[in-house]
């Protein structure tokens, strides 16, 4: 099952309600990634980062993987994700510290600074299968945070 839905109402960042918040599309019937939208508006200043979480999590199978990336627009604009790529695992939805909330971690590598108004896409996500080795000692780890919280 794969699907996305919004954060519980206690995860909910900037003050906006669940129903302001607009569910990931595909663009055309051959679009292989859904656009994701900013809840807020923000300014990104030259050379800086800023994240902007989705308040949206998504729902997809022990064997795939979620990638998050900017659109090639965004990359015209001079915005790229801080990180280069998204890897959201599956357990990251629901877990104990943000519900699974989408955080955008975008890096305005231009000279002037970037307006990104509520609505404006923020980027974009697909799904895949991923592999592993045939001889792998299966992990055991659980996760136990949000953003950025695998252990290492």
């Amino acid at each position: 099952m794969r699907k996305f839905a919004v954060v519980k109402d206690e995860f909910l960042k900037y003050g906006v309600s669940a129903d302001e918040i607009k569910i990931p599309v595909r663009a055309t019937r051959t679009s292989v990634a859904y656009d994701v939208y900013s809840p807020i508006d923000e300014v990104i200043p030259a050379g800086e980062t800023k994240t902007i979480f989705s308040n949206l999590k998504a729902y997809f199978n022990d064997d795939e993987v979620l990638y998050l990336a900017t659109t090639s627009g965004m990359g015209k604009r001079g915005l790229m994700l801080a990180q280069g790529i998204g890897v959201i695992e599956s357990d990251y939805a629901d877990n104990v510290s943000n519900d699974g909330n989408l955080g955008f971690m975008l890096y305005n590598h231009s000279d002037n600074e970037i307006v990104i108004k509520k609505g404006d896409k923020i980027g974009q996500c697909w799904f895949a299968k991923f592999l592993v080795v045939d001889d792998e000692v299966p992990p055991t780890g659980v996760r136990t945070g949000g953003f950025g919280s695998t252990k290492k």
